[in-house]
């Protein structure tokens, strides 16, 4: 139990504290709503010609959020493959099999939703 305590403490200082940053940010920021080029959209400084806002193709959002996907993959593996290491040296109630099912299933969703990019022709650059 005093673990989740910690836990609590440590969210609640988190919170705390981006509450407190963003207060600050409020009462000592500048306003100033009607400056003229403040409103504007600006780019390496130069002047925009056109309008702003264009449209993008969705095969680059799909890339990226393929991308991240498999980012998010890669981040989730090493703390599986801890556990791994300490099922299989007995630290933990759970068989080191477990822990490799689990482990095998997470890698086929992930191949499955890859595959099933790759069908779709997500991953091709055009």
């Amino acid at each position: 139990m005093p673990d989740y305590i910690i836990i609590g403490v440590f969210a609640v200082v988190g919170i705390l504290f981006a509450g407190a940053a963003m207060v600050f940010s409020r009462i000592v920021a500048p306003r100033f709503p009607n400056a003229g080029k403040k409103l504007e959209p600006y780019e390496s400084g130069e002047d925009t010609i056109g309008s702003a806002r264009i449209q993008f193709k969705i095969g680059y959002y799909l890339f990226a959020l393929v991308f991240l996907v498999f980012d998010v993959e890669a981040v989730f593996l090493f703390p599986v493959l801890g556990v791994l290491r300490s099922a299989g040296e007995g630290a933990l109630p759970v068989s080191a099999l477990f822990v490799w099912i689990e482990l095998l299933v997470f890698i086929a969703i992930l191949g499955f939703a890859l595959f099933y990019a790759w069908r779709k022709k997500v991953l091709e650059w055009e």
